[in-house]
């Protein structure tokens, strides 16, 4: 019963501590309250990558959210990684309220790949025959704990996700309660891991836009933030491969 109730009580507590913060933002002064922005939206760039072990600079990445916002910077030279993380953070916190698209997923996918020389396609689903799947142990005898659909079925996938995932929004067909409609998309879209790369990163911002759409403005909830203070599940600690190379979840 105890463990029932929590579960009950977790989405009002989110979704209170969602409020609180949205108020605490609007009594700030306006140079006050870009500085949390751009402390909040750092502070989940630099998470969602070191969740997949890449790591980056700080100073870097908020150099680059202030310059996305329109806001004063150093000049300084921040590398693609930085660049592009950046881009995808203030797109996903612009774009919150807008219907989901291929594009803008092809968007976030060619953001997050910069300056990456290693990937056959960038923006843009994968093509390779290979199969993709979640492995652990030895290489030359893995455990294969999930496989996912096979690149010749990702865009239809995916036209089934999308549609899923506009049509469970506030007031849409199948609308679903904040917390229960992230999680299901988090799941929905790493299950087809439809890109070489990135799918962790990408997957985790369609949870901040799912979230912020529920709660009618973007949450500045840090999902991966929080990821990284509780642990990944095992499963994740495993690898990707698509058969031609191994690395960790994107």
């Amino acid at each position: 019963m105890e463990s029932v109730a929590l579960g009950c009580e977790t989405p009002k507590r989110f979704l209170q501590a969602s409020g609180e913060l949205i108020g605490a933002v609007r009594h700030l002064n306006a140079d006050d309250s870009s500085q949390l922005r751009i402390e909040l939206l750092s502070d989940e760039a630099i998470k969602t990558s070191e969740i997949e072990g890449e790591y980056l600079d700080r100073v870097s990445v908020q150099s680059s959210l202030r310059r996305q916002f329109g806001l004063s910077t150093d000049g300084r030279s921040v590398r693609p990684q930085e660049r592009g993380i950046a881009e995808m953070m203030a797109d996903v916190y612009r774009n919150w309220s807008g219907a989901l698209c291929h594009g803008e997923l092809f968007n976030w996918h060619t953001m997050l790949m910069a300056g990456n020389r290693d990937l056959d396609v960038i923006g843009a689903y994968r093509r390779h025959e290979d199969a993709m799947q979640i492995v652990s142990g030895r290489l030359d005898k893995p455990t294969i704990h999930f496989e996912a659909p096979a690149s010749c079925r990702v865009a239809q996938e995916m036209e089934h996700f999308i549609a899923w995932f506009n049509q469970s929004r506030p007031n849409g067909q199948l609308q679903l309660p904040a917390l229960t409609r992230a999680a299901i998309g988090h799941l929905y879209f790493e299950s087809i891991h439809p890109f070489e790369d990135g799918n962790g990163r990408i997957g985790r911002a369609l949870a901040e836009k799912s979230l912020a759409q529920n709660v009618g403005q973007p949450s500045l909830i840090s999902l991966a933030f929080t990821i990284e203070k509780i642990g990944k599940p095992t499963i994740w600690n495993s690898s990707v491969t698509s058969g031609r190379s191994i690395s960790t979840v994107g």
